[in-house]
């Protein structure tokens, strides 16, 4: 079954130069695309509150934003990312406690766990790719990540995937040092652009999404996804 990979990632808020900042920097703009996420989880969201983020992207297919290991906290999130829909399965049946669904693939779970449309909304991306100098050209570039979603709410998010929890401190490094180059204040927190959706759409979810843990002051999702998440 395959692990995934680990998506360790900052957000930020963009401001009017952050395009033309990483154009100085050395980056390039690998493309430009719209796409629909569609978040799921039961109405209890029993996902969400363990940390994992159940999304389907129009054209991608499924992907689960489930919690890293402790040690990555502050600005910054880990997490590790299923695309095999064995491996979401699996995971999906962990988290909500059930048994004898079967191989099938995760659409075909969504009912018997109880799992429902939460959010739906539409991203405008402008993706750039940065390869630090000095930085071993076989190592994967940062990626950044500009989108605006369809109801309005900007947000960037500086990323990198590792294969091995070794290489998160080296990424963490590298997403720290160009986050400053691109003037973003150390401390700052931007939410996801689902977490701004539920905020804005559905207050009891959100509100539901705090009391996890009263000494967050955003709930972390992609966010993930999508975990960001998303």
């Amino acid at each position: 079954m395959a692990q995934g990979l680990i998506e360790v990632e900052r957000k930020f808020v963009p401001g009017p130069g952050t395009e033309e900042r990483l154009q100085e920097l050395g980056g390039s703009l690998e493309h430009q695309i719209i796409f629909r996420d569609t978040y799921y989880d039961t109405p209890e969201l029993n996902l969400m509150r363990s940390d994992h983020w159940l999304r389907r992207r129009e054209g991608s297919g499924w992907e689960l934003k489930c919690p890293g290991a402790v040690g990555v906290s502050g600005t910054h999130t880990k997490y590790l990312e299923l695309t095999s829909d064995p491996a979401i399965v699996a995971r999906l049946c962990q988290v909500l406690e059930a048994e004898g669904l079967g191989t099938g693939g995760v659409a075909a779970v969504l009912g018997p766990l109880g799992l429902q449309e939460v959010a739906s909304f539409v991203t405008k991306r402008s993706s750039w790719k940065l390869l630090f100098s000095g930085t071993d050209e076989e190592e994967p570039p940062l990626r950044v990540d500009l989108d605006t979603a369809d109801f309005g709410y900007a947000v960037g998010e500086v990323e990198a995937l590792v294969r091995e929890e070794t290489e998160v401190p080296c990424a963490l490094e590298k997403i720290q040092s160009l986050s400053k180059m691109l003037g973003v204040p150390a401390q700052e927190r931007a939410p996801a652009k689902l977490i701004v959706y539920l905020q804005r759409f559905r207050p009891q979810d959100y509100q539901r999404l705090l009391q996890v843990d009263s000494s967050r002051e955003e709930p972390q999702g992609t966010k993930h996804p999508d975990s960001n998440v998303g």
